[in-house]
């Protein structure tokens, strides 16, 4: 009975030991407390969501090697970018983590091989889905967000707030203003809310911003010129009639065109500190509808710097200030004629690069999925060019016309025969009508197939239901057809009346064939990715070759059209 008794002691006594000693291990893996969160949510022009969580640890032994920050689950899948950063540089970090096994819990998790800094960044862009207009006053924005972040250990106190765009106001929510602050956040806050907010001259949009492509050229004499081209889809309830845009700092002097390349009002400066401009678009963007435009611009030619003999560098101006979410994003280069591009752009942590040559110009290009204002960085290009191909278009057009002259001279000289008679081919007038019809069928045709491009999107992010996407795109598809018959008879009238409209129709028909071998060519591409025979990396510089093409193809196509118009006028 006495040796069961001191056994049994003995058992307790150490398992009182095991348990002090766990206890003290696991103290000394977490030896830290979170002494300040600063949670801030930032609503960007465009209804994008820029959560920025700014933590201050207070470590009084050894420093964490990870950890975990999250938001309530729901939260989860409108997250389009994560990046954490401190004083010494970027934090790697690991999405769809779980909250040390807390179910309802979307995390990150932040690992320091170091050992975790006292301070650092975590910041979250969320998509613009998590916006909604009110049903009855459109003037009215709801917003659906994390009221404070989801951590495993409490916080001293978080001081929270809004930034929002000029003329916003914040009107009512859960949550107690635009600032608010708790103390003694509790570990695992779940803490969904939503805010109000009143928005005055649209200054506020739910659009996307689907596309941007920036050119940077610069020509023989040095002078710099840009041109950003947009594809922006209206995801709000009423129709959007203009659009905000950031140029480049520096850049002056901005004009917009339309997508058929007719000149739009002059863009009106809005905020001179961030280079902002607002333009009136040319027709209304209904809801769920698309349009494209493009905005060029001039650059000061001291953005240029001459080094070492022939040697050049253009800082490339990239996306400071932006204040809106782009989903894809390009930054080409086109060089002077007779330049040769001598490296790819410094200072550059992602996206897809490549240089494309033609006989005399060479061009680099940069292509990005998803950008901010974070993917701000200063990189710069640097190229070799020679000043004596100033003098070779000059010396082009000199032998042409010496040529030209010579020939005259010859055929000039030439023994008279017999006179020869010419019968002039017989051609029909064509009439302006059917020039005017064919334009504007031509541009409802484009239209039609940008509406069936946004509608692939809408379906793909799952924004419709599958039934209303099929009605509605056979409703597009019968419309279609029926363009496609009065074009295809319309353009045989163009064509039987001869002259230069022959030449017209045939760059046109070629321009086609251009934009469907290389939509076939991106299909292949895609389904050799998904079967995983092509790499990412190299499935990005098909797609970035397949927008260089549709846009060359698609600017072709613009200018017969213009040149048509004019015709008419």
């Amino acid at each position: 009975m006495k040796k069961t008794v001191l056994a049994i002691a003995l058992t307790a006594f150490a398992m009182v030991i095991l348990f002090s000693y766990n206890i003290n291990a696991a103290k000394a893996q977490s030896d830290y407390t979170v002494e300040q969160v600063n949670h801030n949510v930032e609503v960007m022009y465009n209804g994008y969501i820029f959560i920025n969580d700014t933590i201050k640890l207070n470590i009084t032994g050894q420093a964490p090697n990870d950890f975990l920050l999250g938001f309530p689950y729901k939260y989860g899948s409108y997250v389009l970018e994560c990046t954490a950063s401190s004083a010494s540089g970027a934090i790697q970090v690991s999405l769809d983590e779980s909250l040390e096994n807390h179910v309802g819990f979307y995390a990150v998790k932040l690992s320091f091989p170091q050992g975790a800094p006292q301070e650092f960044t975590v910041v979250f862009v969320l998509s613009s889905s998590l916006f909604r207009q009110d049903e009855y006053d459109a003037s009215l924005f709801i917003l659906d967000f994390p009221a404070y972040p989801g951590l495993t250990e409490p916080a001293t106190i978080c001081k929270a707030s809004f930034i929002l765009p000029s003329e916003v106001t914040y009107s009512s929510g859960t949550v107690a203003g635009p600032t608010y602050e708790t103390e003694n956040l509790q570990s695992f806050t779940y803490s969904p809310a939503t805010a109000t907010f009143s928005v005055s001259d649209n200054k506020l949009q739910l659009v996307n911003v689907d596309q941007l492509r920036r050119e940077i050229t610069v020509n023989e004499f040095g002078e710099i010129g840009g041109s950003d081209a947009y594809v922006i889809t209206n995801l709000g309830r009423t129709n959007a009639t203009v659009f905000d845009f950031i140029l480049p700092p520096n850049a002056t002097k901005p004009n917009a065109k339309d997508q058929l390349g007719r000149t739009m009002e002059t863009p009106k400066q809005t905020d001179a500190s961030l280079n902002r401009y607002r333009v009136n678009l040319t027709l209304q963007v209904g809801p769920r509808s698309s349009t494209r435009f493009t905005v060029e611009y001039a650059l000061p030619s001291s953005l240029l710097v001459q080094s070492a003999g022939n040697n050049f560098a253009l800082a490339f101006p990239f996306f400071q200030n932006v204040n809106y979410y782009v989903g894809q994003a390009s930054v080409t280069f086109a060089s002077p004629e007779g330049a040769r591009i001598l490296n790819a752009p410094s200072g550059l942590t992602s996206g897809v690069y490549g240089v494309s040559r033609s006989v005399f110009q060479e061009t680099a290009t940069i292509s990005m999925q998803g950008v901010t204002r974070l993917d701000d960085v200063n990189a710069q290009v640097e190229y070799w060019y020679n000043p004596l191909w100033l003098s070779f278009r000059p010396t082009i057009w000199i032998w042409t016309l010496a040529i030209i002259g010579c020939v005259v001279v010859l055929v000039w000289r030439r023994p008279k025969g017999a006179a020869t008679v010419v019968v002039p081919s017989a051609t029909s007038r064509l009439r302006p009508e059917v020039i005017r019809s064919f334009v504007g069928s031509y541009e409802e045709k484009m239209k039609i197939g940008l509406e069936m491009e946004t509608l692939e999107t809408s379906v793909q992010k799952g924004r419709i239901p599958r039934s209303r996407y099929k009605v509605r795109r056979k409703m597009l598809e019968t419309r279609l057809n029926t363009l496609s018959r009065t074009l295809e008879e319309l353009r045989g009238k163009i064509r039987a009346s001869g002259g230069h409209y022959v030449g017209l129709m045939l760059q046109l028909e070629v321009a086609e064939a251009e934009i469907g071998e290389a939509a076939t060519s991106l299909k292949n591409s895609e389904a050799s990715h998904n079967r995983g025979e092509l790499s990412l990396e190299a499935y990005r510089k098909r797609v970035a070759e397949f927008d260089r093409r549709k846009v060359n193809a698609e600017t072709t196509i613009n200018g017969i059209l213009i040149r048509l118009r004019e015709e008419i006028r």
